[in-house]
């Protein structure tokens, strides 16, 4: 099956399951299944609720969904304008290599530009060599210098209490 014959189109709320779905084979494969805490609920309020956080496209071959980008915007007070930031990009193996993730960066860096983004970016774990030459062949650079931080579950809750 050729590249030409995938689609992209937004999820939407019948969507909730399927993403869910694409976001534990992507927990399968980063080695993170034990970290995908989220439900149908959660995602779908997430989504598609009163105030949605992120949104999400779908890729599909032949109509048989094929991967999935997550994303939201960001602000940059250096720009003084939002960005756009991948949270998450799958495509299930069984259709890697037809151009499908190529097909969802061009996607996103096209709804970065017409939303008058300042920049575009994510983040790629270290060990995962085949992503990252991907994501330079586009022509993204790592950010030397920078580390991600994080503060979550007890540690979060500590931290908001705190005086």
């Amino acid at each position: 099956m050729a590249a030409d014959a995938s689609r992209l189109r937004p999820a939407t709320q019948v969507d909730v399951a399927l993403l869910l779905a694409f976001i534990r084979e992507l927990g399968d494969f980063e080695r993170l299944a034990h970290e995908v805490v989220v439900d149908e609920a959660v995602l779908a309020d997430s989504l598609f609720g009163a105030r949605p956080a992120a949104e999400a496209v779908i890729a599909e071959v032949d109509g048989e969904p094929a991967g999935f980008a997550l994303f939201f915007h960001n602000f940059s007070t250096f720009h003084g304008r939002r960005g756009l930031y991948l949270e998450d990009l799958y495509v299930r193996p069984a259709f890697r290599a037809r151009g499908i993730g190529r097909q969802l960066m061009h996607h996103l860096a096209r709804t970065a530009v017409e939303r008058g983004c300042a920049r575009f970016e994510w983040s790629v774990l270290d060990w995962n060599t085949d992503a990252i030459a991907f994501y330079r062949e586009l022509g993204a650079v790592g950010l030397d210098g920078w580390t991600v931080q994080r503060v979550d579950g007890d540690a979060l809750q500590r931290l908001a209490a705190a005086a």
